[in-house]
């Protein structure tokens, strides 16, 4: 099973990534990976982004139109 950590390594290497893409890279349900990334926003480690749907996704090859959320992770302030 997938710590917390996994994920938030996976998803700095990824810079940006969606529940799905990360999900499957960690061979992670779907909702427990949501639950994770929920759990890293309320922490102040990751934000949301809100997907603008349409044809600016460029990660879909099939042009879906979804209007999925990406996260990434914030930098800490020093």
């Amino acid at each position: 099973m997938g710590s917390l950590l996994q994920l938030r390594d996976a998803l700095a290497l990824r810079g940006q990534a969606d529940t799905a893409q990360l999900s499957a890279q960690l061979n992670l349900s779907v909702a427990l990976t949501q639950a994770m990334l929920e759990r890293l926003v309320s922490m102040g480690q990751a934000e949301r982004i809100a997907a603008a749907g349409g044809t600016g996704c460029k990660h879909c090859p099939q042009s879906r139109k979804c209007r999925t959320e990406t996260y990434r992770l914030l930098t800490p302030e020093r």
